[in-house]
């Protein structure tokens, strides 16, 4: 996918995030975040909004913190996420292709980074902001969606952060019905995951699945589709897999 594919998507998931919680009220539960009323999530996703916006728009070569969470609460919460998301569009669609800053995962460009993470981040959490709404969260696109698992499963979890390892080498199938060649096999070990875009037999579990629905299970969004094999590598993901 395009940056400018990611910004649009960004673009379009953030007003969708705004809508749904201005419906929902933002003193409701977020029944994926237990711990999160509608208020949090618009605090958390309008902090990592202008977070982003600043490195691109500032050029900023090394990791600096978020301004910390706002002190704000209904409509004005609102209006506050309203303009970060939109600060985030422009400052995005503005930038020169090869701008230089930080940025934390491998990418093409800073900017192909900070698109393509944002959108991902907000495209999750307008899902999140729209069960707490009710009623059925919009669709993700397929193709959208075997992007974010590369992100997840390529990048976040290749990162020697992760938690999701295994005493002893185990392997791991993901495999999305909907999309031809979308089949991932993440070795698991006392190391990080060592995740590849093939179909090597010989997997001790396997998940399959929509796309879509994969993606939101591994953000751990949704129960797992279909599973085969050793459920104990399905439960290792929902206990240790949560990116911070």
């Amino acid at each position: 996918m395009e940056t400018a594919e990611f910004v649009g998507i960004l673009d379009r998931e953030g007003q969708a995030l705004a809508t749904a919680a201005e419906r929902a009220g933002t003193d409701v539960k977020v029944p994926t975040c237990p711990d999160w009323q509608v208020r949090d999530l618009l605090r958390h996703t309008g902090t990592v909004h202008r977070w982003a916006a600043g490195f691109v728009s500032e050029g900023y070569p090394s990791y600096r913190p978020d301004d910390g969470l706002p002190d704000l609460d209904g409509s004005e919460l609102v209006t506050w996420f309203r303009d970060g998301h939109r600060h985030l569009v422009d400052a995005l669609s503005a930038a020169a292709p090869d701008v230089k800053c930080w940025h934390f995962l491998p990418a093409p460009s800073p900017l192909a980074f900070w698109a393509r993470r944002q959108a991902h981040e907000t495209a999750v959490h307008r899902f999140d902001a729209e069960l707490a709404c009710g009623g059925t969260p919009s669709e993700i696109a397929p193709a959208f969606a075997v992007d974010g698992i590369d992100e997840l499963l390529l990048a976040f979890h290749a990162r020697r952060k992760s938690r999701v390892r295994t005493d002893q080498p185990r392997v791991l199938r993901v495999r999305a019905t909907d999309v031809d060649g979308a089949v991932w096999t993440v070795r698991l070990s006392p190391e990080p995951p060592v995740a590849t875009r093939d179909d090597v037999p010989g997997a001790d579990c396997e998940i399959r699945g929509p796309a879509a629905r994969i993606y939101l299970s591994l953000w751990n969004r949704l129960p797992f589709p279909a599973v085969t094999g050793d459920t104990s590598l399905t439960a290792l993901w929902r206990e240790k897999s949560a990116v911070t």
